[in-house]
């Protein structure tokens, strides 16, 4: 057993020796040496650069030798046996730490060790010409911008021999080769160069350059296949928002014509896989597609750059902030010339923040210099555009999802004119709502809430984004004054409708006019519902406004009552009419509602005037007023104790009581005789029998 276990760790070390995670690229090229001993064959030199980790030590890294397969592209089958290609030399290639001062916490692994396997092969010319392939398996794990688990994907470094279909001679090609330029700094979120030009043995062919997707090849089960898949490759599958044609990110291009990598870095850190194309043209036709494959590294460093955007629009004030594009290391100074004949300013701020008073509009040449420690400078310009006054807007105009949506431009501008446009409509069933004109239409294929965005530029480069949000129905919004209603039969109302579109009204009976308008009049003599249709092409909706008739106005103004005096009461007639109008109105509050406050001096008859339109009736109502009744308990006393106190009161009321009674000769008089033990407060109520109906009190003190 103890065996046997031996036996398999030995396999499975030999397995991980395979697989050979420390490859960091690949590129395989060839030359044309001459015609073959026999005719109608060609010799070519094909070598393969092979990048691998600097640490690499294990017998998967450092082979003698690698197998390369060849198809014909004739028949897509492979061509003869395998060819091995034998290790010729290798190479370091690193980032020196020191060799910059100017970049800040330097990276320290940037390391290629380049080595070079070659082989020759005579080949039959062909009409569609060859394929010639290495795999290995597998990536190393945690690549950024591949799908996980990376170290699961292999790769796949092949060329491509021409064949005498595209040119007679074609197949007479050496391959580009590009340049072993890789090891250099690529700081987070920060501007880089990356060289991935190629050199172009053949005088007179031409490139263009391209970031394009990498290839897997061999698997974690037989990761250094002797022969390798069948053409064509499987592409790399790559991670949002990565792809092989943005392997770094929106803000990272290839230049066509010199194949050198620029722009800035992502923010995230770690290992992303290149692939750049170099399609090679002769007399301007394609003749070959030649790829290099290669890891690089994204590092925590700080290089010193001054890094400002081409131009910058200020449209909101003459006070202006400037700053750089990137942090540098600490203790860089920043330098600004505004371009306006101030004095430039230093600033010691990590991004060299500064804010500045233009004193007129204009487009200003702004100057930024950066320096570190003395040593390390660099400078750039920009164009500052100070142009304030720019108030983007736009209006739309329907609503109906039959019909495009008509959208307008409304932005206002003190310098220049809206000059670029770039809609966004918000339509989720499609990624081709969009236009770049002023006054746009769009047609939504469902209805509800749509985010509509409008990216404006003026003449003057001021920029600006705003959004609204647009309702999309499948019915136009009606909107009614009142939806009830109450005339006289000898009155005339203007109905009231709002919403874009067509109206219509019905009935249509000899009692309306204007009915094709959203104010028809109508003079129903008995209670109808009118029904309102707005189309707004094609999209209908309707709504209903009752209108009830009486020919005559109902009228009770209410009992007549009695308060006391200095009191308030409110006036409840009843009936149906709409409007009111009392008197006399200096004694309420609101003489025009249904239902005033009353406040009189004295007993007033309060007269109302109740309509319906031009039908009016009258009524009264008599609100008497009774004074409050007159309480006098008499004047406090002290007494000895044990003498009695003589109460004298008086009245002005129908009748009246005492409390308390228990010390009180007689409570039924209003001149008692009190003999209280102790101090006590005698209350004396009043009461009226003229219509007031609360009580006055009053009290004496017996001390």
């Amino acid at each position: 057993m103890k065996k046997f276990l031996a036996i398999l760790i030995g396999i499975f070390g030999m397995a991980l020796s395979a697989m050979a995670e420390h490859i960091k690229g690949g590129e395989l090229f060839y030359t044309y040496i001459g015609p073959g001993s026999a005719p109608g064959t060609s010799n070519y030199s094909v070598s393969l650069k092979l990048y691998i980790d600097c640490g690499a030590s294990s017998s998967g890294q450092l082979d003698p030798s690698i197998s390369l397969t060849i198809f014909n592209k004739t028949t897509n089958t492979q061509h003869g046996s395998i060819v091995t290609a034998g290790f010729t030399g290798e190479s370091f290639i690193r980032f020196e730490p020191a060799s910059n001062p100017c970049i800040g916490n330097p990276p320290t692994d940037v390391c290629y060790r380049v080595r070079v396997y070659s082989a020759s092969v005579t080949l039959p010319d062909s009409q569609k010409g060859y394929t010639i392939a290495f795999q290995r398996c597998c990536r190393i794990g945690g690549i950024v911008n591949l799908a996980q688990p990376s170290n699961a994907a292999g790769a796949t470094y092949f060329c491509e021999i021409p064949g005498t279909e595209i040119a007679a001679e074609a197949y007479k090609n050496s391959s580009p080769r590009f340049s072993t330029n890789d090891a250099t700094a690529i700081c987070t979120n920060s501007a880089f160069t990356l060289d991935f030009s190629a050199d172009q043995p053949d005088a007179g062919d031409s490139m263009v350059y391209t970031l394009c997707s990498g290839f897997i090849g061999g698997s974690q089960q037989s990761p250094n296949p002797s022969v390798t898949s069948t053409p064509p490759f499987n592409e790399l599958n790559y991670s949002n928002p990565y792809s092989g044609s943005s392997p770094l990110g929106s803000r990272v291009t290839i230049d066509a014509k010199s194949g050198v990598i620029t722009g800035i870095a992502p923010i995230a850190l770690g290992q992303y896989v290149i692939t750049a194309c170099a399609y090679e043209y002769r007399n301007g036709v394609l003749i070959n597609i030649h790829k290099k494959d290669i890891h690089v590294r994204v590092s925590d460093c700080v290089p010193l750059q001054a890094l400002l955007k081409p131009d910058y629009a200020f449209c909101d004030d003459f006070l202006v902030t400037f700053k750089n594009e990137q942090n540098n290391p600490p203790g860089s100074v920043y330098t600004w010339d505004f371009g306006d004949g101030t004095p430039v300013v230093n600033s010691n701020d990590a991004q060299g923040a500064v804010d500045h008073q233009y004193a007129d509009t204009g487009t200003y040449l702004v100057k930024l210099k950066v320096v570190l420690a003395g040593q390390c400078v660099d400078e750039t310009t920009t164009l500052a555009k100070v142009y304030p006054g720019f108030f983007p807007g736009f209006v739309t105009q329907g609503t109906c999802v039959l019909l495009p949506l008509q959208f307008i431009d409304t932005t206002a501008s003190r310098y220049g004119q809206a000059s670029k446009w770039r809609w966004d409509f918000g339509d989720e069933s499609t990624l081709a709502d969009t236009s770049r004109i002023a006054a746009p239409s769009w047609k939504f294929t469902s209805t509800g809430i749509k985010d509509v965005v409008l990216i404006v530029e003026s003449s003057k480069g001021c920029r600006d984004t705003i959004s609204q949000k647009v309702e999309v129905r499948d019915k136009p919004p009606v909107l009614l004054a009142f939806k009830d209603t109450l005339i006289c039969s000898i009155d005339t109302l203007m109905l009231k409708a709002t919403g874009p579109g067509l109206y219509s009204w019905t009935p249509v009976d000899g009692r309306i006019i204007n009915e094709n308008t959203p104010t028809p009049l109508v003079w129903p003599k008995t209670t109808t519902s009118y029904q309102v249709s707005l189309n707004e092409n094609g999209c209908v909706n309707t709504d209903i406004v009752r209108v009830r008739v009486v020919d005559f106005v109902t009228l009770d103004a209410g009992p007549d009552t009695t308060i006391c005096l200095t009191d308030t009461i409110r006036l409840r007639p009843s009936g149906d009419a709409l409007k009111f109008s009392w008197t006399p109105v200096a004694t309420l509050d609101n003489p025009s509602t249904k239902n005033p406050l009353a406040f009189p001096t004295s007993t007033t008859t309060y007269q109302v005037i109740a309509s319906i339109g031009k039908c009016d009736a009258p009524g009264d109502v008599v609100v008497k007023t009774v004074p409050y009744p007159i309480a006098n308990a008499g004047q406090d006393t002290v007494i000895c104790y044990g003498d009695p106190a003589f109460i004298k009161a008086t009245i002005v009321g129908s009748r009246f009581n005492w409390s308390p009674i228990s010390t009180l000769n007689n409570s039924s008089i209003l001149n008692p005789i009190a003999t209280p033990k102790v101090t006590t407060i005698y209350t004396l109520r009043a009461y009226d029998t003229l219509g007031c109906p609360k009580a006055i009190r009053d009290t004496v003190i017996v001390t």
